[in-house]
């Protein structure tokens, strides 16, 4: 005897909308199995005399949907070894049906012949109930495992799954991630059956609205107000799009790569000293304006037709990915040492050649105290390095020595003093990186620090009525020194 489940859909409404074929065939079969009995058409079915096993109880086992569907397939395949059987879903069997994903996938390898019968979509019900036409473009996605990333807001978007209270409540706090809390959805159920019910509310009240029912999903309409959209990726390139256009902005299509270079550097400090003021919101606006310095040049590069944003986010995507063949491969590793390590021995590979020089790579562009601690950080992974702090302190101290040397009392400098105060900071930043103090940041704070107390120095002055040359510098420094006291 064949291995054999076929599979119904019991439609989306009541009796009369159930096909003549799926009807004969349920009431007829010995061995029918429904994922669940609460539909329309079961209740009525049921006064027919309707015998069947439904997995309503499976559903009470388990806290994750997913665990649920396996089950249930699990059970299947194994009566199906032994008798022929029906299975009967809600709806269509090849719409919103995970059990029938994962019986079409496991069935051919256990050698079981899966059989998709007849059923009618709730799709349809639903847009008859909401009077919608199709070809405007529309989602049908799961309540049970939604992202907001998968939803694309111009379009009719209905969530199904949408079981109970509980899932109801991750829906909405998903979808308040792209949609005012006021956006109004609407929740129907059973559409097209005697128990339509449709009822419009505002997102946030989504949770309170939904019953326990198998037949309902979720609908949000398209988006109108152009201001919801500028969350969306998507819009943001659009905004570009038209400031580069024919219609657009004189200084935004005047601008070119090398124009641009001043703000990407003027924005990503900007970025830096949000971040060390612990300013959140500033740091928000910040990493936009970094944002866009990224999507001007990509913009730029699409106009001039050599690259677009979707090459840059590839390209990324896919370095990702290489290099982290810990997280996206079979690669074991223990620690960040480990980690980095393989970084650099997969970006040697995608070189395919060795480099004229391990310093090759940094860049002549980065502010010359970072480039200092870049050159020593790559001279010292092929061993051109102390291997403790001490041969770098004395360093320190020998390149002030030599400093001193060189210094020209009577003209305040010389060229050579020139020279050796640049070795003298460039082993300082030996040092901070033995520390594993980034020199760049350790100078920041100092600044930040000189401004609090100079400020301060400012305000004790302004309090006193005299001018800044009434003081000396004795005085000055007393200031500085309360300054210090306070904490600044």
């Amino acid at each position: 005897m064949a291995k054999r489940i076929e599979i119904v859909g019991l439609g989306a409404g009541d009796l009369e909308q159930l096909p003549l074929g799926v009807y004969k065939k349920i009431t007829r079969e010995p061995h029918l199995y429904l994922r669940t009995k609460e539909h329309p058409v079961v209740a009525e079915l049921v006064k027919e005399g309707l015998q069947f096993t439904s997995f309503d109880s499976v559903y009470e086992k388990h806290e994750q949907f997913e665990e649920v569907y396996l089950e249930i397939t699990s059970i299947l395949l194994e009566k199906a070894e032994s008798e022929e059987i029906i299975y009967a879903v809600p709806g269509h069997p090849l719409v919103a049906e995970r059990t029938v994903q994962l019986l079409l996938e496991k069935g051919k390898n256990a050698g079981i012949e899966i059989v998709i019968g007849g059923g009618q979509s709730f799709v349809d019900a639903l847009f008859q109930a909401l009077k919608i036409d199709p070809v405007d473009g529309f989602q049908l996605l799961d309540g049970t495992s939604l992202a907001a990333d998968d939803i694309q807001q111009n379009q009719h978007i209905f969530i199904s799954q949408v079981y109970d209270q509980f899932v109801a409540s991750g829906v909405k706090l998903t979808l308040m991630e792209k949609y005012p809390d006021e956006y109004m959805v609407t929740i129907v159920t059973a559409a097209g059956s005697k128990q339509e019910e449709i009822i419009t509310v505002p997102l946030f009240e989504l949770d309170r609205q939904v019953k326990v029912n198998n037949l309902t999903p979720v609908y949000i309409p398209p988006v109108e107000d152009e201001n919801v959209l500028f969350k969306n990726f998507s819009k943001l390139r659009e905004i570009i799009s038209v400031l580069r256009g024919p219609e657009g902005c004189p200084w935004d299509k005047e601008q070119t790569h090398e124009t641009l270079k001043r703000y990407l550097i003027e924005e990503t400090y900007e970025v830096i000293e949000a971040i060390d003021k612990g300013d959140i919101d500033h740091l928000i606006e910040e990493l936009g304006d970094v944002l866009l310095q990224v999507m001007l040049h990509a913009q730029i590069g699409e106009d001039e037709g050599y690259f677009s944003i979707a090459d840059v986010i590839e390209g990324i995507s896919e370095k990702m990915v290489r290099r982290h063949p810990h997280v996206f491969g079979s690669v074991e590793v223990e620690n960040t040492d480990e980690v980095l390590q393989n970084w650099e021995e997969i970006k040697k590979q995608e070189k395919g050649e060795a480099d004229p020089s391990v310093l090759t790579g940094v860049s002549y562009s980065l502010p010359n105290l970072i480039r200092a601690y870049e050159l020593q950080k790559k001279a010292a992974k092929v061993g051109f390095d102390w291997q403790e702090i001490l041969p770098a302190l004395e360093k320190v101290k020998e390149e002030l020595q030599e400093f001193e040397d060189e210094l020209d009392v009577i003209n305040g400098q010389s060229e050579l003093a020139k020279k050796e105060f640049g070795d003298l900071l460039f082993a300082f930043v030996n040092v901070a990186r033995f520390l594993k103090i980034h020199p760049e940041e350790a100078l920041f704070e100092t600044n930040e620090k000189f401004v609090r107390r100079f400020q301060f120095i400012e305000q004790r002055v302004g309090e006193s009525g005299k001018q800044f040359e009434d003081f000396s510098l004795e005085e000055l420094d007393q200031f500085w020194d309360e300054a210090k006291r306070k904490g600044l």
